[in-house]
């Protein structure tokens, strides 16, 4: 008696699901991101202090450096899921 053996290949409405995730995962740590440096700026506003002033240079130097990171990131898969889209018909 033979046993069949189920090998799972990823097909491209499957790989182009894992995509969106990723994507929709990173747009959400951009939008997180520019809610941070928002925040802080009010604070810094509101404040008025020097105190605060500094954390805002701080965080947007940390902040800048991470979402440049992001977008080399981000930019090349939004393109790979936007084609994706349009090429595979299951998506």
């Amino acid at each position: 008696m033979a046993t069949e053996q189920t090998t799972s290949r990823l097909d491209a409405a499957t790989v182009l699901g894992y995509v969106r995730a990723l994507v929709y995962t990173l747009v959400t740590l951009l939008a997180l991101c520019l809610l941070v440096v928002g925040t802080i700026g009010l604070i810094a506003e509101l404040k008025g202090s020097w105190h605060w002033e500094i954390h805002l240079q701080s965080t947007i130097s940390y902040i800048g450096l991470f979402v440049s990171r992001l977008l080399l990131v981000l930019v090349p898969l939004f393109v790979v899921l936007v084609v994706g889209r349009r090429v595979v018909t299951d998506a």
